[in-house]
């Protein structure tokens, strides 16, 4: 009997290529085969048109077509955002809202992990908490962690893609 790994989807929240928030989601991807995940990454951050309601029907634009995609073959999602003025930054908050009006997040195990400094970063969670709960996501609490960025951190993100992983399988 064949079996597939679940396939967890990686978001980023950060446009900068050397951002810390990417540099955890590619260890994230890195450490994902060694144990027993499949991760994938949505690069499409910097090409969603502005969120309007009155474009949020069929079609779709076609880089929102795409995000609602990746999401919907996705068995769960990983999101790993810094945190801009105390809150989420425009650009993900824009991605987070094309996802509002679809139905690919409803009940999707999800989870966030923050790399930000101690005593930073927790109104990009709060407000990312707020966000997702109008999405339907199943926030998997014990997944959601600070990242250290240290000689830990793949240690702790492959805890958190076993995690986010037994989420999309049911368990709790």
């Amino acid at each position: 009997m064949t079996t597939t790994r679940p396939v967890v989807l990686l978001l980023s929240g950060s446009l900068r290529a050397a951002s810390t928030n990417e540099a955890v989601l590619r260890t994230a991807h890195e450490v994902a085969p060694t144990v027993g995940v499949e991760a994938v990454r949505f690069d499409g951050l910097a090409d969603l048109p502005h969120f309007n309601p009155d474009d949020d029907r069929d079609p779709l634009p076609p880089a929102v077509a795409a995000l609602r995609s990746a999401i919907g073959k996705a068995d769960a999602l990983l999101i790993c955002t810094p945190e801009y003025a105390g809150t989420l930054p425009g650009s993900f908050k824009n991605l987070l809202d094309w996802t509002v009006g679809g139905v690919e997040i409803s009940d999707k195990p999800t989870a966030w992990v923050n790399a930000a400094a101690p005593g930073r970063g927790e109104g990009a969670g709060a407000t990312l908490r707020t966000v997702l709960g109008y999405t339907g996501a199943r926030v998997v609490e014990e997944a959601c962690v600070r990242v250290p960025v240290d000689g830990d951190v793949r240690r702790v993100l492959g805890e958190v893609l076993v995690t986010l992983a037994k989420g999309a399988d049911g368990e709790q």
